[in-house]
């Protein structure tokens, strides 16, 4: 759908120019007047600050543009909540979406500074945790790409995820203040300030109509307050928007407590209210971990929701009816679930629909992801704090429950077994919330995130709500950004690619088919391997700045590279270095290739042993690259601090991609696909997305190895790891190097929980029963990475087939078959004259 939006703005401000000229007049009048700096250089800090405005002038043009075109239309929207944005460095995303990239390199040269140095000056937005906040910033930068009006919703911590620091080869978590000196890429709308109720307690009557009637009163109230990021489609003009909430208090400050000296009280309030946005949702073991991320959570939901019915009123009345037709509520994993029974509080409380009107409205409006296949992982929440932070969403869900229950009962008559297993109040000595049941009952759609994790959640954790709606489940395979991930992180390959079969394969992954039929052109096999190289060498000043340690890019660079935990299995890839190290000590290198191997990833703050993983990587790696004997054959670091700007700089330079988690537990994994994209090649199980990534390359250029999910299941039921190790001479002298504290001589003892999980009858992420498997697929690997004519083909195979795995591909999924919107909502602003 093409928008006909004026761009002159009343003929008095036509749309900016996007030529070299126009836009270094712009970035000196930023420096010189918006930052008041002089003629003297005053260092690249200023310089990022003026190259930021000069470029959000531009971005905010085409916002305006964009949001008149979405009121004129008024098209069905979407409104994507997540409690998590892990949105890396804006500027070098808005250059290269706008093309700006050859403007702004010839107006910094000006100041004798590189476009690259300036980028390099802003601050990672680490809003997230991982995976899952990377994707959802994937989805935005393909709803704007591809034209959907889709809004993000989120919340603005000061604090991101920590800075990681590795001190005697401990984590250390240092507080991440990315707002430090503030950010150019966000406008305060003061005026869509919401208000979300917590605490208080609720009364009921019966209004003059017969009516039944509760209200919710006697609440403490915080102020959601929308600090709007702009989110550029690719060179189209589309700017849809990120919307993240500060909080803040509904109470003044009281100057007469603060002048007697009741300091405490005055700011209490705004101290309680600030907490809510201060940090990334924090660890909640404790009681008050646990009622602060609760009160995050419900700030998100209920100030996206109450924003979405403002924007409804503004555009259709105060008629509600229509709501469900033309909206969307898409529920990133089980953290904004509470939307479910606020909605319904909106509809039935404040727009007084009756329950059944307002039910129907709800389900057909939600729609929920699932991002897990632990069970642990999938929230629940005490009845207790509900009560005590949010009384009448208790009594919604209650509500809602009974009526569900009902529905359960018609489906299995007399099964109570049945009613205990789908209840969304799970009973007990305290009982709890299940939040993604809740989520399920209310959503007219449920999607796993790769085809293995949504057929598990059928099978499994899902199961019984499958047998009740089966119409309700589906895949939604995830996907990622080639922009950033193929197009700004890899410039090299990108420039081939467009010489070689045109610039269009960034908005259409699928083109990249067309390098199968160009495998044996020696010319680009010779180029591939040198933009690799070059890659590498990149890759491995990074390492050397960061560790001291020196990667070789004439090694294979062995990476893995993603969020520390047990089901992840770095443990398993540690056991395999040693495995290396001790053939080195024995003198057994004839069939070894020299081999570089970086593990990075933060673990949760209160997760001890994905903390002790850290510190065993970190031990091993310094015994081995302070040996000698091993210099040639095998260097090992841990990176520190691993962010989206050094995954911009890892994926290139990998030759092998490990994604070995047990089989059955990645949801799906999305490092795989920005490795596959830039031509690593996957060593991995068949877990998660790897087995489409397999499917799609072909089994010839996947190293597989591991039990599949089933013969998980089937080994646990009698397993003996101990036995294994015992069977296996290799493995048996890896666990005596780390049983008898060879890597930590130091501090005798550290390890003896990892070395007993890994002999754990009960270890349910099998790491011995792999250990074998694993290091035959290695051996494999490095026999092909000899072999550099046949790694060259794997490797240019695996960009070639990535195209499944865009996220453009996996946003129109969503949009054709979760939220309805079609091609002919589809939006194109026209471009503009300026440009």
């Amino acid at each position: 759908m093409k928008c006909e939006v004026d761009k002159n703005f009343d003929d008095e401000f036509p749309w900016l120019g996007m030529d070299t000229r126009t836009v270094k007049k712009d970035l000196l009048r930023h420096y010189h007047l918006t930052l008041g700096r002089g003629q003297a250089r005053c260092g690249e800090r200023y310089l990022y600050q003026a190259t930021a405005l000069t470029v959000r002038d531009r971005l905010v043009e085409r916002w305006r543009s964009t949001r008149e075109c979405y009121q004129e239309n008024k098209p069905r929207r979407v409104a994507y909540l997540s409690l998590e944005y892990l949105m890396g460095r804006a500027l070098n995303n808005a250059v290269l979406n706008l093309d700006l990239e050859h403007a702004l390199s010839q107006s910094l040269k000006s100041f004798g500074c590189a476009l690259e140095e300036v980028l390099d000056q802003e601050r990672d937005a680490g809003l997230g945790n991982g995976g899952l906040g990377r994707l959802a910033a994937c989805f935005l930068d393909s709803c704007a790409t591809l034209g959907y009006p889709v809004t993000g919703y989120g919340i603005r911590y000061d604090y991101g995820i920590f800075h990681q620091k590795i001190r005697n080869g401990y984590q250390v978590e240092v507080p991440d203040h990315w707002l430090e000196g503030g950010t150019p890429w966000e406008i305060i709308s003061l005026e869509n300030t919401r208000t979300v109720k917590f605490g208080g307690h609720t009364e009921s009557w019966v209004d003059e109509k017969g009516n039944f009637r509760v209200r919710w009163i006697s609440t403490s109230d915080v102020l959601a307050v929308p600090h709007d990021v702009p989110i550029p489609g690719y060179r189209n003009d589309i700017v849809n928007t990120l919307r993240l909430w500060k909080a803040d208090t509904s109470d003044k400050l009281s100057l007469q407590d603060f002048n007697s000296g009741e300091h405490h009280d005055a700011v209490l309030s705004q101290n309680m209210a600030a907490q809510i946005s201060m940090v990334l949702y924090p660890n909640d073991v404790s009681v008050n971990g646990k009622v602060l991320r609760l009160r995050q959570q419900y700030f998100l939901s209920s100030a996206s929701l109450q924003d979405v019915i403002a924007r409804w009123k503004r555009d259709y009345g105060n008629d509600m009816h229509g709501f469900a037709d033309k909206n969307r509520i898409q529920l990133n994993d089980t953290h904004p679930a509470v939307a479910v029974p606020e909605l319904m509080r909106l509809l039935v409380d404040v727009y007084e629909f009756g329950w059944d009107e307002a039910w129907a409205i709800t389900t057909e409006t939600m729609a929920y992801t699932n991002h897990t296949l632990l069970p642990e992982a999938l929230e629940k929440w005490p009845v207790a704090l509900f009560r005590q932070l949010l009384p009448r969403l208790l009594e919604i869900i209650y509500e809602i429950n009974h009526h569900f229950l009902k529905e359960v009962s018609a489906k299995w008559p007399g099964d109570s077994q049945k009613l205990r297993e789908m209840s969304i109040i799970e009973e007990g000595h305290e009982p709890q919330i299940r939040m993604a049941w809740l989520a399920i009952v209310g959503s007219s759609s449920v999607n796993g995130v790769a085809a293995l994790h949504t057929q598990l959640l059928k099978e499994g954790l899902f199961n019984n709500f499958y047998q009740l709606w089966p119409e309700k489940l589906n895949n939604k395979t995830n996907g990622v950004t080639p922009r950033r991930w193929l197009g700004f992180c890899n410039p090299g390959l990108k420039a081939l690619l467009d010489k070689r079969i045109g610039e269009q394969w960034i908005t259409d992954l699928k083109q990249l088919e067309q390098l199968a039929t160009q495998i044996d052109d020696k010319e680009l096999r010779k180029q591939w391997r040198s933009i690799k190289c070059a890659n590498k060498e990149r890759l491995a000043e990074m390492v050397m700045e960061r560790t001291g340690v020196r990667f070789d890019a004439s090694m294979m660079f062995d990476i893995q590279v993603k969020r520390i935990h047990e089901y992840k299995r770095q443990l398993l890839n540690v056991l395999h270095v040693v495995h290396l190290y001790q053939k080195i000590l024995k003198g057994e290198t004839g069939t070894m290739v020299p081999r570089c191997v970086l593990i990075g990833g933060k673990a949760a703050p209160g997760y001890q042993m994905a903390k002790l993983i850290i510190k065993l990587v970190n031990n091993v790696a310094a015994v081995i690259n302070n040996d000698p004997a091993a210099k040639d054959w095998l260097r090992v670091v841990f990176l520190p601090n691993y962010q989206v700007t050094a995954m911009e700089i890892i994926c290139p330079g990998t030759d092998l991609s490990e994604q070995i988690s047990t089989a059955g537990k990645e949801a799906s994994g999305t490092g795989n696909m920005k490795f596959m994209m830039n031509g690593a090649v996957t060593i991995g199980t068949l877990d998660g997305a790897n087995i489409e990534i397999r499917e799609a390359v072909g089994e010839e250029n996947f190293f597989l190895f591991g039990l599949t999910a089933e013969q998980v299941e089937e080994t646990r039921k009698d397993y003996h790891p101990s036995s294994i190790i015992a069977a296996d001479p290799d493995f048996s002298r890896v666990m005596e190097l780390l049983e008898q504290d060879c890597f930590s001589r130091e501090e005798p003892g550290i390890f003896v929980s990892l070395t007993e999980s890994i002999r754990n009858p009960h270890d349910q992420w099998l790491t011995a029963a792999d250990f074998r498997g694993f290091v035959e697929a290695q051996e494999k690997a490095a026999q092909v990475y000899a072999d550099v004519e046949r790694w060259t083909t794997m490797s240019i195979l695996n960009t070639a087939y990535s195209g499944y795995f865009s996220s453009d591909r996996t946003i129109t999924d969503y949009a054709n078959e979760i939220w309805g919107l079609g091609k002919d909502q589809q939006f194109k602003v026209k471009q503009a004259a300026g440009k």
